[in-house]
């Protein structure tokens, strides 16, 4: 006991039990944070035709190895996600400068944009394109996703997913038509002017939770007009013409009757 306890007051024993605290935290973060995609499932085939495509298609831009430039991102490490989104929107390749990437028809089909975020995966890990249990909506909480929705999207989306307008040109784009799958990459990736929020800021259940109260709303409103959906704005523009235009015409016939 008493060599124990000496060893205690050795002058390397901070280092020591600093370097097995690093340990144990590096060992139990790895045992539970998200793991990144990778381009495990993915063909070597599949990786050399996307390698193909992208060289055809977007070197031009992003560089012959992805690297990017000072004006273009690099696609290291952006993941498969992040692809699936931008090509199968038709977003990329991008048709001409703007403030915004403008969705469009898409040029390339399923399989080739599928090939496409394998060649990007193989170049650095990245957030993975979701399953299918992961955008099932009906295994979601509408009531739990508008929660969420409100507090980190409705700023930019309104509070329903109808869009609305940002700085410098650019938009939030509508939700209603945007598929289950693309609606959960785009929370995963951030793209355009949007912020990432990985599944450290919303968890996976949460942004399935989110498409849920999504695909709800496309069923329209059970209020009557909505006019739009663009809140208090549309629904003060109404009130104002014609409510105030009702109460001018009934003060003009009373006075006309009057008289």
């Amino acid at each position: 006991m008493k060599a124990l306890a000496a060893r205690r007051h050795h002058r390397f024993a901070p280092v020591v039990l600093l370097l097995l605290a690093l340990l144990v935290t590096g060992g139990v973060y790895a045992a539970f944070a998200p793991s990144p995609a990778s381009a495990d499932t993915a063909s070597t085939e599949d990786i050399e035709t996307g390698q193909k495509l992208f060289q055809a298609n977007c070197a031009t831009c992003h560089g012959p190895n992805a690297e990017g430039s000072d004006t273009v991102p690099s696609l290291v490490g952006v993941g498969a996600a992040a692809v699936d989104f931008q090509v199968s929107t038709g977003r990329m390749p991008m048709q001409m400068e703007g403030p915004q990437a403008i969705q469009k028809p898409r040029q390339f089909d399923d399989e080739q944009t599928a090939q496409l975020a394998a060649y990007i995966a193989s170049l650095g890990a990245g957030p993975a394109i979701p399953t299918a249990e992961q955008i099932d909506a009906s295994l979601g909480d509408p009531a739990n996703g508008a929660a969420v929705f409100r507090t980190n999207c409705a700023m930019c989306h309104n509070a329903v997913g109808a869009g609305g307008a940002l700085s410098e040109g650019k938009f939030a784009p509508a939700l209603w038509d945007t598929s289950e799958r693309n609606i959960y990459q785009a929370m995963l990736t951030g793209p355009q002017s949007m912020p990432v929020f990985n599944d450290m800021n919303i968890t996976p259940d949460e942004k399935r939770d989110v498409i849920a109260f999504l695909v709800d709303q496309r069923q329209g409103s059970a209020g009557g007009l909505d006019l739009g959906s663009l809140g208090p704005v549309s629904e003060g523009l109404w009130a104002w013409i014609v409510g105030l235009g009702l109460l001018i015409g009934a003060a003009v016939w009373i006075g006309a009757k009057s008289s």
